[in-house]
């Protein structure tokens, strides 16, 4: 199979972000709490090591949503009725979401802390 040109490779990729956009609630909210961190970052005027590790944190929790969904997605695929198994699958993926935004939580309660409790 011939790979597709790069332009078509990237379409996709964007393809993939808005779809989680328009289609899941989890995203949407994280994605605006990621805009929210934006807002800070500039309004609190954070150091660039600061505004680094918020956007480390807050991309972290994306990509984790990302790859909950898809392995969300081939667990129905594969076995579309009840089974234990894949339940497990699928809060342990839940689960990686979950942990990532509480890092997330304490990284912005300690760097946002410095500029707001001065």
């Amino acid at each position: 199979m011939r790979k597709p040109p790069i332009h078509k490779s990237f379409f996709n990729a964007f393809r993939g972000v808005f779809l989680m956009i328009k289609n899941e609630r989890n995203f949407q909210i994280e994605l605006f709490a990621f805009i929210i961190n934006i807002f800070l970052i500039f309004y609190l005027n954070l150091c660039a090591t600061d505004t680094v590790l918020i956007l480390i944190v807050s991309f972290g929790v994306l990509v984790a949503e990302i790859f909950n969904t898809a392995f969300e997605k081939i667990c129905d695929i594969i076995q579309p009725e009840f089974d234990k198994r894949i339940g497990f699958i699928k809060d342990i993926s839940a689960g990686a979401v979950i942990l990532m935004a509480i890092l997330s939580i304490i990284t912005g309660i300690l760097i946002y802390g410095k500029y707001i409790f001065l």
